[in-house]
């Protein structure tokens, strides 16, 4: 199925949020989102800035360093080289892997060995130098890796089927270079061992899918929500915005609405080449319905103040069968011989209570009757040889 048909839209349903986009190219996407709230509209925006799982270098294991830049440095720029999140989804977070440390389920191992030996020049070292292997030292090729790609690593992609393997280096300049990592001058050189993980923008920069997100909403200011500041006249000093067409300009003496809400809102968004741009979008909107999703399904178990519905023993309404209680008492809390006053905790044979054998107050207990820790009749007694009473 096409999701996006000949009238530019996602979903032809006027009755729900819709999309239009406006163009698209391997790095940018730039659409306008109609028929939703601005709450819904900026959470999407900050969903898609901080919250769409994207793998990243996050541990760097330094054997040999012996150019000008410090470890640190080199391994902060080890983590800002954007890798290919392809099959992302299989991947576990490194806290929910069975795992003692890490392994090939949540992690990828992209190891760097170079020297300069006998050149006479600066030796430039790229990220397409990095070999991609298994945590067992197995490399990992891309079977669509042709002579100018080194060890499959690729560059701008339009569709997630395009990207290299999980964890390949994304290459963007013409050259197939990548991001230049540091220069060795001769007799110097480099070894290093990385573990990329699963994470998201949230814990660190290094995990966004995007560079930029562009968010606009009133072009016009009908609206009032900012403030232009200006010296003489507005209109002059301020630059129009380029989403003017997209709206009807005020009206010379229209009267203000105090009720009217933003219904259309501009989106520009630059993607890293992690993903596709549009695969950023439609990330950013499955991870916002699986968040909405989880807090549905809290409110649905719980009350207004925070209790679990049916919580007898932190049991809901599936662990009770979605059976009524009996009207006579029975198998509830106040009633029947399983109730809480007959074989409870309050009365009835064999409670843990007040009454009858093996309770804590009655025969064969270990308090006040025979059998105790005082002692039965004529039994012996911490203090003497009969009970004290």
């Amino acid at each position: 199925m096409d999701l996006y048909s000949t009238n530019g839209y996602l979903d032809a349903d006027d009755s729900g949020p819709r999309v239009t986009i406006r163009s698209a190219n391997d790095t940018t996407i730039s659409f306008v989102l109609q028929h939703t709230s601005l709450a819904l509209a900026n959470s999407l925006r900050r969903t898609i800035l901080a919250e769409i799982p994207t793998i990243a270098i996050d541990l760097v294991e330094i054997e040999s360093n012996t150019s000008v830049l410090p470890d640190e440095f080199l391994a902060h720029r080890m983590g800002l080289i954007p890798l290919s999140t392809r099959d992302v989804e299989d991947m576990f977070y490194t806290r929910d892997c069975a795992c003692d440390e890490f392994c090939d389920n949540c992690s990828v191992v992209l190891q760097l060995n170079v020297a300069n030996r006998n050149l006479d020049h600066n030796l430039k070292v790229f990220a397409r130098d990095l070999t991609v292997t298994r945590v067992d030292g197995t490399p990992i090729t891309d079977p669509r890796s042709t002579a100018h790609l080194t060890n499959g690593a690729a560059g701008l992609h339009s569709h997630a089927e395009e990207l290299p393997p999980r964890g390949f280096p994304i290459l963007m300049d013409p050259e197939q270079k990548g991001p230049l990592l540091c220069s060795l001058r001769k007799g110097q050189d480099l070894k290093l061992r990385c573990i990329a993980k699963k994470g998201i923008a949230k814990e660190h920069a290094k995990w966004a899918p995007t560079a930029a997100i562009g968010f606009e909403y009133d072009p016009h200011n009908k609206l009032r929500h900012t403030t232009l500041w200006h010296e003489e006249d507005a209109k002059k000093e301020w630059p129009e915005s380029k989403n003017r067409e997209w709206e009807e300009p005020p009206q010379e003496g229209q009267n203000f609405d105090f009720v009217a809400e933003p219904e259309q809102f501009f989106l520009n968004l630059e993607g890293t080449g992690v993903m596709p741009p549009d695969g950023v979008v439609h990330a950013g909107i499955r991870t916002l319905q699986q968040k909405l999703a989880t807090v549905i399904q809290q409110l649905a178990t719980t009350t207004d103040t925070g209790h679990e519905i049916n919580g007898l023993g932190g049991r809901g309404d599936a662990d009770m069968g979605g059976m009524s209680p009996p009207d006579d008492g029975a198998g509830t809390a106040y009633g029947g011989r399983m109730s809480a006053y007959g074989q409870t905790a309050y009365g009835g044979g064999t409670t843990p209570a007040y009454g009858g054998q093996g309770t804590a107050y009655g025969g064969q207990t270990p308090a006040y009757g025979q059998g105790s820790v005082y002692g039965g009749v004529g039994g012996a007694t911490p203090y003497g040889s009969r009970p004290g009473y």
